[in-house]
């Protein structure tokens, strides 16, 4: 009795120990060797060796407290031990960044894991016309370690020191330091909010210096914003 084809072959683990590595597009392998990491809540699929989670809510009484106030954030496990653990997002695709002294600014819904070394808040958003849409909400990532994200489809990085930069508030994933974030709204008025209208009154505002990371398509649904084989490449690669 036998197998036959390139089944098992094709689809064998990456062997790359780097701390954060893609097996596929939608599929993230983390070496456990390096120290506890943080991942999104159930977003385990697979582990080899010894592996431990607790979950930790939403990162103390503090986080909790903002999470329900703003409706931003993000359920997140501890997760330690040794081994590999692979985790996903529902078939996202999955991008990779080295932050080193770095901070970026993420929808809660897109974050997948980070490494322990890295703090997290959820903060307000600086930005004028805010106050027309209630407030706006992101969780801030900072410091130096791995981060890993989900997009709806391959994004597009803007540089948005190159041209007025806008987009769709359920696109935007996240943007990096130096950006500034305003509120557009359509000049359509509140014909953009009835039937006929281009249903695109909101808009966000991008200008400063950085990048700007927007997937292709509106299903950055519930954050605060919305009311390859190896990842040891630097932010820098994955706005290249």
């Amino acid at each position: 009795m036998a197998i036959h084809g390139s089944l098992f072959k094709e689809h064998q683990e990456n062997p790359s120990t780097d701390p954060f590595v893609l097996q596929n597009k939608k599929l993230l392998k983390i070496s456990m060797n390096y120290g506890p990491v943080m991942a999104k809540t159930g977003s385990m699929v697979a582990y080899q060796g010894d592996v431990k989670f607790a979950n930790k809510g939403s990162g103390g009484l503090n986080k909790i407290i903002k999470s329900k106030m703003t409706g931003e954030g993000v359920q997140m496990m501890t997760c330690t031990g040794q081994g590999e653990l692979f985790v996903a997002d529902d078939a996202s695709e999955i991008q990779v960044m080295y932050l080193e002294n770095d901070e970026i600014s993420v929808n809660g819904n897109s974050i997948l894991a980070f490494s322990s070394s890295i703090d997290w808040d959820i903060k307000r958003i600086q930005a004028r016309g805010g106050m027309a849409t209630g407030g706006l909400y992101n969780v801030h990532l900072r410091g130096t370690g791995y981060v890993a994200i989900t997009t709806k489809g391959d994004p597009v990085a803007f540089d948005v020191a190159s041209a007025p930069t806008f987009g769709d508030a359920q696109a935007v994933v996240m943007w990096t330091a130096g950006v500034r974030m305003d509120v557009k709204v359509d000049s359509g008025g509140l014909g953009s909010l009835v039937r006929g209208g281009t249903g695109e009154m909101l808009q966000m505002a991008f200008g400063g210096q950085g990048y700007v990371l927007v997937q292709p398509s509106e299903g950055v649904a519930t954050g605060g914003h919305a009311s390859s084989s190896s990842s040891s490449s630097g932010i820098g690669e994955l706005f290249q």
